[in-house]
């Protein structure tokens, strides 16, 4: 067996984020995740994912669970491992574009309270929304980790890919990471992306692949042959299915390898006991896809989305739909213009085919975030969105064609006087700003105020 590199393959943790995320609908509290923080920390991570995603989101929508107060805790007890958190470029850790100024707040904040590297990307790829927040990353002197969205369409390709990773590394991102959220990456795809990677870039390529399809595992395999610096896995027993690779497989692989981690595979027992229980725990919200879904090459729906999908049809009693749904979705993203799946434009597409299954008739409703999608709001598409959905969608109007944000006005100072003495930190008043909708019953339980 020959490797193109010689050095310990890293990993990064992503139990607390994109693991649960993906496997139980991200509702997991900061309280239960505590007993596990000083084991994970002791295990040899490069990095733990723990926040950014839809964490933020859940926890002050669902789980009245402070989502700064969580990487403070965090912090308290990964003494070794660099926490990471997921931030949506412009659209932060929301399904929006946000004001230059609220992003880079936000990244301000973050930063203090705790996280050390954001990974930072654009649904679309369009670099133009990124530009804010790798500034803003900067000059908090923290890590950007650049990301590539892998997915599978006319528009993209290697080159595509590596084209868009080596504007990434002349904005200032230290290291790419490459993210297949749907399960789609065949592995000699993973072997000739991360090999093209590595000889175009000067900084580190990571993997980051889901299950969903079955072949995450011969993917890594592939990347770390071809020279994959680093891959995010979760402990088995929060692995699999809509999930990520096991931890404990490569490091059994690879010792005695030219690539051997040296971390010890035995530690893994009490943390899998410990995940098992936290499994069983959240049961009512674990996914059941549970296994190989073949059907993602075509629909290309990534693992946290499914789960969540599925939860939605779930209660509105059209759990039987799905299949159809998912059949829309891959008509629905064709009309978009071929974006990847990732948040927000996920959403989008799996919100606009759910509605189009369930009233009969495609685009007879189109959301204000599919048209906002049509108008430019999120940035430029891939590929040409279809006539039909522009028609419906916006009605002669044109769309843009600058920046998105640069059409937003400033919103710092407009949430901090329409919060007012309800915000007790900058931290609340960007919970505010990201989501007003919300927020406001979230902080006066937070301050034992009526709501």
């Amino acid at each position: 067996m020959t490797f193109a590199s010689s050095t310990p393959v890293k990993f990064n943790s992503v139990e607390f984020r994109d693991g649960q995320q993906s496997l139980l609908a991200t509702r997991v509290t900061t309280e239960d995740m505590i007993p596990l923080l000083k084991r994970m920390d002791e295990v040899g991570y490069d990095s733990m994912e723990m926040w950014g995603g839809a964490t933020f989101d859940v926890c002050i929508r669902y789980l009245q669970d402070d989502p700064w107060n969580r990487v403070r805790v965090f912090k308290r007890f990964m003494r070794h491992t660099p926490l990471k958190m997921v931030l949506r470029g412009q659209n932060l850790v929301g399904y929006r574009a946000y004001p230059d100024d609220i992003v880079e707040k936000f990244v301000e904040c973050a930063a203090k309270v705790g996280i050390d590297i954001f990974l930072i990307f654009d649904a679309l790829q369009d670099l133009r929304n990124c530009e804010t927040a790798f500034r803003a990353v900067k000059k908090a002197g923290k890590k950007i980790e650049g990301s590539i969205q892998y997915n599978i369409s006319p528009f993209h390709t290697a080159e595509k890919f590596v084209e868009n990773a080596k504007e990434q590394q002349r904005m200032g991102a230290e290291l790419i990471h490459v993210e297949d959220m749907a399960g789609l990456m065949t592995p000699p795809a993973a072997y000739e992306l991360i090999s093209a990677l590595k000889s175009a870039l000067d900084i580190p390529v990571h993997l980051h692949c889901h299950c969903t399809g079955g072949m995450a595992e011969m993917c890594y395999w592939e990347a770390i042959r071809a020279g994959v610096d680093g891959l995010d896995v979760c402990v088995s027993s929060l692995g699999l299915g809509p999930g990520h690779p096991p931890i404990e497989s490569f490091v059994a692989g690879l010792k005695g390898t030219p690539r051997d981690t040296g971390i010890d595979v035995g530690q893994f027992t009490s943390l899998n006991t410990a995940f098992q229980y936290m499994r069983k725990r959240y049961a009512e919200y674990e996914s059941r896809l549970i296994g190989v879904d073949v059907g993602c090459l075509q629909h290309q729906i990534p693992g946290g989305m499914l789960t969540n999908l599925e939860n939605q049809l779930r209660t509105m009693n059209a759990l039987d739909r799905l299949p159809e749904v998912l059949s829309e979705v891959t008509r629905v993203r064709a009309d978009m213009g071929y974006p990847p799946l990732a948040t927000p434009s996920s959403q989008m597409c799996g919100a606009q085919a759910t509605t189009n299954v369930l009233t009969g008739q495609r685009y007879k409703m189109v959301s204000k975030e599919m048209r906002d999608y049509c108008r430019g709001m999120y940035g430029m598409p891939p590929g040409q969105i279809s006539p039909e959905l522009m028609k419906k969608a916006l009605e002669g109007e044109a769309p843009i064609t600058c920046r998105p944000a640069d059409l937003l006005e400033p919103g710092w100072e407009k949430a901090k006087s329409e919060i007012g003495d309800l915000a007790h930190s900058d931290e609340d008043v960007l919970t505010y700003a990201l989501f007003p909708a919300i927020a406001v019953d979230y902080l006066k339980k937070k301050y034992g105020q009526e709501a």
